[in-house]
């Protein structure tokens, strides 16, 4: 093959697993909401299964589930069958997945899963096989033909068992009303949870090194305190300590190109009343995204009485690691 047919196999797959993903959006219906429904009411785990290739899928969905919410791992339809299917309790949802409905190794595990009185769900390509019939609630994954040419390996069905997958745990997600937080206790480790657990007050400068003039002092003051503490700005406050402005770089550049004397102008004049800031209970990562939102690189750290008690620099989420 030359490099012009690799590209033209290459198109002609993404282009035939895009069409089927597409189609998969008439597939979303009643069957669709009563297995998720199902899934809601679970109050054991969601045993996910399946054989070869949708076992893969099987697999990379049931951690996919375990990571946005739901409680769930997988079985190895030939290991259930010599042991395994201890694990799953009468609490507890099973999701089968065969593209035929009818592999066996699933198949022989039914009868167990009925006895035990489990829902099941089946994402199966033929409504009428085994499987399907046997589902509380069966997920159409058919496609009109795999990208293979010789329309034998799995590759579009797989696809499309995926996105569904994904489908199903993004509205379980929504469902629960899952937040960054939650997400954030099951991925502690590496950026990602460095992203989502680490807050304002683990990375913030506080006490002496907060930027702060007295709204009556004069501009020359505050270049004082911008200099000596090296954020590019300084929080402006009344006699009782309070947030009433911020003095920036920005704003210095304007105080220079009209003239005003630094010496006997006070800050009220000039600085900009209404400042951005966070609370030191938020994530770093929020943080990082309103630095990134108003094109700014700090952020001054108020309490409950609109006092500011620290600041955080675009350099502290580089240290941190939240970039």
């Amino acid at each position: 093959m030359t490099a012009t047919d690799y590209r033209s196999s290459a198109l002609r797959t993404i282009r035939l697993e895009a069409d089927a993903v597409a189609e998969m959006t008439a597939k979303i219906n009643t069957y669709f909401d009563n297995a998720c429904d199902l899934i809601l009411a679970c109050n054991g785990r969601v045993v996910v299964t399946g054989m070869g290739k949708s076992g893969h899928i099987a697999n990379k969905i049931a951690a996919t589930l375990a990571s946005t919410g739901t409680t769930a791992f997988f079985v190895h339809p030939g290991e259930a069958s010599h042991g395994d299917l201890g694990m799953i309790t009468r609490e507890d949802v099973v999701i089968a997945i065969s593209s035929s409905g009818n592999t066996s190794e699933i198949i022989t595990l039914l009868p167990l899963i009925k006895r035990l009185g489990i829902p099941l769900i089946s994402m199966t390509g033929d409504p009428l096989s085994t499987l399907a019939q046997a589902a509380t609630a069966n997920l159409d994954i058919g496609v009109t033909r795999e990208a293979c040419p010789l329309n034998l390996a799995p590759t579009t069905s797989t696809t499309v068992t995926l996105v569904l997958g994904d489908a199903m745990a993004i509205a379980l997600l929504e469902a629960r009303g899952f937040s960054a937080e939650d997400f954030a206790f099951s991925h502690p480790g590496g950026t990602l949870g460095r992203k989502l657990l680490l807050r304002i007050a683990d990375i913030m400068h506080s006490d002496h090194l907060v930027p702060c003039v007295l709204a009556t002092q004069p501009i020359q003051d505050a270049l004082v305190e911008m200099t000596k503490k090296g954020f590019g700005m300084t929080s402006v406050i009344d006699p009782q300590k309070r947030l009433v402005g911020i003095f920036t770089d920005g704003d210095l550049r304007r105080v220079v190109d009209q003239e005003i004397d630094i010496k006997r102008t006070q800050m009220s004049t000039v600085m900009s009343t209404q400042p951005k800031t966070v609370h030191s209970e938020m994530l770093a990562a929020e943080a990082l995204k309103i630095m990134e939102d108003l094109s700014i690189t700090a952020l001054l750290v108020e309490d409950n009485e609109q006092c500011p008690i620290g600041v955080v620099h675009m350099h502290d989420l580089l240290k941190a690691g939240v970039v």
